[in-house]
This record gives C-alpha cells, sequence and structure tokens, in this order.
C-alpha cells in the first residue's frame, strides 16, 4: 500500500505534467506471476548445474570476452561499455552490431553435454537518449530537457522510437531510464535526471518504461518494437555530498527516501523488468551490498519482482570484496554482476562459494529464478530465433527514420527554456542573421556525453552522424525559409553587419565521473567574449546556451538580450531553430533551480534561485530583465592546479602526441583517448579506482606524448603512475621547453610495485614551465591516474 500511495502522490503532485493515458497510479505495482511460468522456471532449474546457474548471473563486456568463451561458460547476459563495440571498434557500422549479437547468441544456444537446459543469453546497452552507441542513430535530448518538456506521452514515444533502433542491431536490453533526482548540479550525471524534484522524476520515468517495454495488459508488450527497461540508480544517486559521482550519501533513511525512492513506484508500476543498483553509499553502506534497501525497501516494501542488475564492477566496493570475489552482493539482493573484465575470477570464486555453502543454493536458485522470468517476459525463453530473424533486425533504414527524427525534433523545441527575451525573439522574417560560436555546428557537442563514446565530443565532427542536422544548419534552414539570410561565422567576424547574432556555446561534452564540478561558474568564456563583442558593435544577440545543468551564467545573460537554455538538444538541432524563428512556441519550463551565484552547494527550491523550478518565458513575454551581479570568485582563482584527473583533462589543458622527427606538439588527443598510430602513441581507458577514471598510455620506440596548460598554474607536477612494462631503452620526461629528467632507473624499479607517485620539482627540471612530455627509445606501457601541480618548499627534492 505504501508503494502504491508513493506512486500516486508522485503522479498527482505533477503541476503540468501529461500523465500516461493509462494512469500509472492506477497499475498494480508488483508483477502477477504465473503458475506456470514459475513451473516451467523451476523445471528448468532444477536440471541445471551450479556452473550453468551462477553464470547467469556473470555479465562480462564484448572487449574482454569471445563467442567461444559464451559456449564454454554460458553467461547469462553481457554488455557492451561506453567505450565499447563489436570486434574492438567503437564506431562499428550497425550491421557488425547484429553480426556480433548473431555469434554470441547462437554460441549461447548450442545443445549442452549431459543434457542441461539451453539458456540463450540476452545483450544490453546504455541507449540512454537513444540508441547513442550506434552510427546513424536518432540523439534524443537527454533527460534534463525532456524533463523541460513535462510530456509524458512524448516521452513515451522517445521509447518507443529507441526500442525500435535497438532491435535493428539485435540487442535485447537497455539500461535506462535514469531516474535519479538531482539535488546538487555539480554532479556529472545531472543532465541524465529529469528534475530535482520527484514529481516531475516519476512519470515521466514511467513513461520511459512503457515506451521502451510496452504498456502493461498490451498483448505486444516485450515483443515486436519493444525491448527491456531498466530503472536506475537504486537508489540515491542524485543526492551524494557535494554531487561526487558514486559518493556518500547521508542523512535520515525515510528522507531520503521520500526523495530518491520515490520515482520507482511508478515505474515498477509501470512493469519496469529490472533495476540497476547504485555505486553510492547510504550512510557509509554501499547500494551494492545493502540488503536492507535492495531486499527489504525494493522487493518487499515496493513489490519489485524482476531482477537486480549491479553497475560496473559495483560490487567490488562492497566492504570487504574485490571484483573477483563477493558473495554480499548476492547476499544483499543482487541478482547479476556486471563483471567487464574479471568474469572468470568472479565466476569461479561464486561456483566455489555456491559449492562450500558460503552461498546457500536457495538464494542462487532465487537469483536465477529472477532472471530467467526476466528472460521468459521477453520471449528468449520461448522459440528461440537469432536476433537477425527477430522484428526490425536488419532493417538500417530505421536508425535515424524521418518518424524518429520528427520525434526528436519536438523534443527539442520543447524543451527549450527561454530565459531572457527583451523582444528580439522571435527572430524576424527577413532578417540576416549571423550564427556565431564553435558549437554551433558541433553535432557532438549538442548531444553531449554518452554519445558514439562514453565521454562524447572530442573528435566526433559532423561526418560521424549522417543525417543529424546541426543547430546552425537548423538556423540556416529556417531563416532561408522566412525569406531572410543566415551566415556561419564560428569567431564572430562579419563583412556586412548582420541584423542580429546567434551565439552557441556551453560545455563541453562529458559523462560521469569526468563532469563533476567544484563549482557551477561557467568559466569557457568564447560565448561571452563573442556576446560582448557584437554588443559593443550595436548588433543584437540571442545566447544558445548547452549544458548538462543550469550554471552561473551572469555574465552572459547580462550581455545577451535574449537566453535559451537549449540543454543537450542532440541530432536535430532545427528543434531550436523551431523556436528561435517562433514556428513552435516556447513551452519549456525549468526542471531545476537556476543558480544566482556560481559559488554554493545543492540548490532545490526557490531560496538563493535566480529562476525557480516551473520559470520559463513565452516568446510573447518581453518584460525587462535586471542587471545581475556577475562576481564570481572561483572564476577570479587562477589557472587549474589539476591537468588530468578523475579521467577528464581539465579545462585549458591539452594531450598531445608527436610523431617521430618531427618538432612541435603534433596531434591532439581528446580527453587522453585515441590511438595515433603515425605517433606511434595509444592512450585508452584504464579502472583503476572506478570506470575509466585513469589511462593506459603505449608508446612505441622514437614517440612523444604530452599535456599542455594553455597558463601555467605554476608548481611542482606531481604524476601518479603505474608501469606496466620494463624499459628495453632510455625514458625520458621532457618538463618545460629545456629540462630532461631521466626515468628509466625509475621505472624499472616502479616495475610490479602498483600505483606510485612522483613529484618534479625545481630541484630536477629547473622552470619547470606550463608543458611535459614523455619520451622513449623503445616500446613502453604505463599508466597515468592523475597529474596534478601543487606549491612546494623551495629545495623539495624530486622523488620517483
Amino acid at each position: 500500500m505504501k508503494a502504491f500511495l508513493w506512486a500516486s502522490a508522485a503522479c498527482v503532485a505533477l503541476a503540468g505534467c501529461t500523465v500516461p493515458q493509462s494512469g500509472v497510479e492506477n497499475l498494480p505495482v508488483a508483477q502477477a506471476t504465473d503458475t506456470s511460468e514459475d513451473a516451467r522456471i523451476a523445471d528448468l532449474i532444477s536440471r541445471m548445474s551450479v556452473e550453468r546457474k551462477v553464470a547467469q548471473l556473470i555479465q562480462p563486456q564484448i572487449n574482454s570476452f569471445t563467442a567461444e568463451d559464451m559456449r564454454r561458460y554460458r553467461f547469462g547476459s553481457y554488455l557492451n561499455g561506453g567505450n565499447g563495440g563489436p570486434y574492438g571498434n567503437e564506431y562499428a557500422e550497425a550491421s557488425e552490431w547484429l553480426k556480433l549479437a548473431d555469434e554470441m547468441y547462437l554460441a549461447s544456444v548450442e545443445p549442452m553435454p549431459g543434457g542441461e537446459p539451453v539458456i540463450p543469453t540476452m545483450w544490453g546497452t546504455d541507449a540512454v537518449h537513444g540508441h547513442t552507441n550506434i552510427i546513424r542513430a536518432t540523439i534524443f535530448p537527454h533527460n534534463i530537457a525532456l524533463g523541460a518538456t513535462r510530456d509524458a506521452d512524448l516521452v513515451r514515444r522517445v521509447g518507443e522510437a529507441t526500442a525500435v533502433e535497438i532491435e535493428v542491431t539485435g540487442i535485447d536490453w537497455n539500461f535506462s531510464p535514469t531516474i535519479a533526482v538531482a539535488q546538487d548540479d555539480r554532479w556529472g550525471r545531472t543532465y541524465e535526471s529529469y528534475s530535482e524534484d520527484p514529481a516531475i522524476v516519476a512519470p515521466l520515468g514511467a513513461a520511459l518504461v512503457e515506451g521502451l517495454q510496452g504498456r502493461k495488459g498490451d498483448p505486444n508488450r516485450l515483443g515486436a518494437g519493444h525491448v527491456i527497461a531498466t530503472a536506475k540508480h537504486f537508489f540515491g544517486d542524485g543526492g551524494t555530498d557535494q554531487g561526487v559521482d558514486q559518493g556518500e550519501v547521508t542523512g535520515d533513511i525515510e528522507a531520503l527516501k521520500a526523495i530518491h525512492a520515490a520515482p520507482y513506484p511508478a515505474a515498477i508500476a509501470a512493469g519496469v523488468e529490472t533495476i540497476m543498483a547504485s555505486f553510492n553509499s547510504i550512510n557509509g553502506e554501499k547500494m551494492h551490498g545493502n540488503k536492507s534497501l535492495l531486499t527489504d525497501v525494493l522487493r518487499g516494501e515496493l513489490g519489485f519482482d524482476g531482477l537486480v542488475v549491479g553497475d560496473w564492477n559495483g560490487h567490488g566496493q562492497v566492504a570487504g570484496c574485490t571484483n573477483t570475489d563477493c558473495p554480499q552482493s548476492l547476499l544483499a539482493g543482487l541478482d547479476i554482476y556486471m563483471v567487464p573484465d574479471d568474469w572468470k575470477g568472479l565466476l569461479e570464486t561464486t561456483v566455489a562459494q555456491v559449492k562450500d555453502g558460503t552461498i546457500p543454493m536457495a538464494r542462487l536458485d532465487e537469483a536465477v529464478t529472477r532472471i530467467l522470468r526476466v528472460k521468459m517476459r521477453a520471449g528468449l525463453l520461448g522459440d528461440m530465433v537469432q536476433p537477425s530473424k527477430r522484428p526490425n533486425a536488419g532493417d538500417y533504414a530505421l536508425l535515424g527514420s524521418a518518424d524518429h527524427r520528427a520525434i526528436a525534433r519536438e523534443a527539442v523545441a520543447k524543451s527549450q527554456v527561454l530565459l531572457k527575451n527583451n523582444g528580439i525573439l522571435p527572430l524576424k522574417k527577413g532578417a540576416n542573421i549571423l550564427v556565431a560560436g564553435r558549437a554551433a555546428d558541433d553535432i557532438a557537442q549538442a548531444s553531449g556525453g554518452w554519445t558514439l563514446t562514453w565521454q562524447g565530443g572530442g573528435d566526433l565532427d559532423n561526418s560521424y552522424f549522417p543525417g543529424a542536422t546541426s543547430i546552425w544548419k537548423g538556423l540556416e534552414t529556417a531563416v532561408k525559409e522566412g525569406g531572410g539570410s543566415a551566415t556561419l561565422s564560428p569567431d564572430g567576424q562579419y563583412s556586412s553587419k548582420p541584423d542580429a547574432a546567434v551565439v552557441v556555446f556551453g560545455e563541453e561534452p562529458y559523462a560521469e565521473f569526468a563532469g563533476d564540478r567544484k563549482h557551477l561558474g561557467f568559466t569557457d568564456e568564447e560565448g561571452l567574449g563573442l556576446l560582448r563583442k557584437f554588443k559593443a558593435e550595436g548588433v543584437p544577440t540571442v545566447a544558445v546556451f548547452l549544458s548538462g545543468r543550469p550554471m552561473w551564467v551572469n555574465r552572459e545573460m547580462n550581455a545577451a538580450d535574449a537566453f535559451v537554455a537549449s540543454w543537450l538538444p542532440g541530432s536535430e538541432g532545427a528543434g531550436v531553430a523551431d523556436v528561435l524563428t517562433g514556428a513552435t512556441p516556447a513551452t519549456g519550463k525549468l526542471g531545476f533551480s537556476w543558480p544566482a551565484t556560481c559559488d554554493f552547494g545543492p540548490l532545490n527550491g526557490p531560496d538563493g534561485a535566480l529562476f525557480p523550478v516551473g520559470y520559463g518565458r513565452a516568446l510573447t513575454d518581453t518584460s525587462p530583465t535586471e542587471q545581475l551581479d556577475e562576481d564570481c570568485a572561483p572564476l577570479l582563482a587562477g589557472p587549474t592546479r589539476a591537468l588530468f584527473e578523475a579521467g577528464r583533462l581539465a579545462d585549458g589543458t591539452f594531450a598531445f602526441a608527436v610523431k617521430p622527427n618531427v618538432e612541435g606538439e603534433g596531434e591532439y588527443l581528446a580527453q587522453m583517448r585515441g590511438d595515433l598510430t603515425d605517433a606511434g602513441v595509444t592512450v585508452r581507458g584504464y579502472d583503476r579506482d572506478a570506470q575509466e577514471d585513469a589511462r593506459e598510455v603505449y608508446m612505441r620506440a622514437g614517440s612523444r606524448f604530452g599535456l599542455r596548460q594553455d597558463r601555467d598554474s605554476g608548481g611542482a607536477y606531481r604524476i601518479a603512475y603505474e608501469v606496466v612494462t620494463r624499459p628495453a631503452a632510455p625514458v625520458a620526461l621532457r618538463v618545460g621547453e629545456d629540462a630532461v629528467v631521466n626515468l628509466t632507473d625509475h621505472f624499472a624499479l616502479a616495475l610490479g610495485k602498483g600505483w606510485r607517485e612522483m613529484l618534479i620539482t625545481d630541484a630536477c627540471a629547473p622552470g619547470l614551465g606550463n608543458r611535459i612530455r614523455f619520451e622513449t627509445e623503445g616500446d613502453i606501457t604505463f599508466r597515468i591516474s592523475s597529474i596534478t601541480r601543487e606549491d612546494v618548499a623551495e629545495g623539495t627534492p624530486c622523488s620517483f
């Protein structure tokens, strides 16, 4: 009953939300289990060995196992990571994804020795704003933008289109929707949240579940045009102290549930089949090992009967656990371990723990029952059909189809939130419009993280998005259709004075970890410079701000005549143009409080807000906006002291590789990831304490690789590193222009010693400077998890 009341309250409290016509509050909380379903599952389990049962619990990633491994071990499921792709190619065409799906499926259904039952595997993916691992797929706005629409029917249609595009590639399961209630916008996953208000989150999350899976009672639910959905992350992911990803959530448990667990009853009522456990801790206890919440609350109080899947090695963070040894998570209520690379060790350990009684057979059977029940509901245990022969599979015209792009364009238009307008909007028909800013013609930046790659952006130019429309292209078409002219000028230069300028700027793409911030002051001054330039030249301006969260942009807002929060709109930039030209009314409303100052903690509610939740002007509202305070201490603090940490380069820091026998800095690397074969350098993500929070660097003989700060922040360099292969020839670190530190002996001594730190001071690198560069005369592999700068006492020696 409590769960029923939570779901009802969430929907009823939502002002302005288009509630699903079926009314999620009127649906039963738990799935009714069919006795024949239970009997069939029990029969299958009775004929499975311990090894095959445990294999159902193991979920590796595609880059760490083969079809032969699938044939031997029979994993119950598998996934592609944010940077994973079939056969090692994250930019593979859709046909390659479908080919791999067939290979893994067919390996999983080969006859079993000894007559054990055959249990098909299933593939899970993070299609969090469309099937965005796939080139040509429709890229929908991120959840923060969908929250601004308040339109549950639209969100349901987004889910339906996403499910169809997932089916094209033969994938069964989507790790979406995120129904986090973000409470501190410094969190790097804020854009995955619909709102800071659970009453806004609940019906939208439920609507996406219905779109992905189909509505309960529909005979085609989980049939053609539908995939398995996942509500995540249970719970508290959006409530960590200081917005630190995977951090600590503290407070009275009932008060925390009232915010962070509130969206789950609606998702369960909508029939969500899977729920993902959260990385974070609740009052000191990691969710992946929290029995009172994963079992007592989620199962007992909320009535969830689907399966609970872990997040990327989340079980390894439980006290007393490692990635290969964690009975605690299974005993707490986890059903599937997401163990990307260490699957073999975990499988073997878990089998042994079942056989020695550490894990009761009854608990193992319970987890396997939940997994098989979801597979049965999804039709995977019926007539066994390989992925390429299922509905929509291989119909590549459905990827980015006109119908799906139309839904995305509608979502973009409805999500634009107009914060200021002195009368310049809508743009006048027949006007001469200048479109400025690097982001104007950058689909990757408009799409944000979780787009083709985990962190998004980087080297992804528009050629990676065939069929998509940048904001510039959308504006060019719309302005011309209105009888005017449009010119793209990223740097704002022009030969004849325009009637108005549209300046597109904002955050560079990021995802979890990398997106966490210490404050919400927007520091990139490209947009500010353009707006002030046009203001001085008497050119009216429209600021289009791309971001994954509200940010302090008082300076930009003062300089602009109109200001639009565009969020991360994705592949259909014409939706932005629809609002700017008045073809579509401005109806978006803030789902998050907009900050009045840049240096603050959680902001939820009107106190301290420049604009409250629900704010958003109509195009006809041209009331004046007061001059805003432009003082922001964090922006005046000087250059960053970090070059690389938490898996991301700091603003104003660049990684580069230099080809042998070439001077200068050579080719730039996006967020220290990439394969620069000609330069002899490969940099890939590596998990030290969290997903891709470090980098593994391979350097071929004669290669050079380094980092440079735009502005010298000063101080010694502290580098956290691990040596993977013994130096076969001299290795050096060039600091600044002239200083060279010989690392050969230090690296040889560090081999096999795990993570170490080197401190590079004036004592061994006089002058220091704003650049460091590794140079090697032989092949070498090492890892880096952070490079920071710090003030040290004069005379402090270098150390390794």
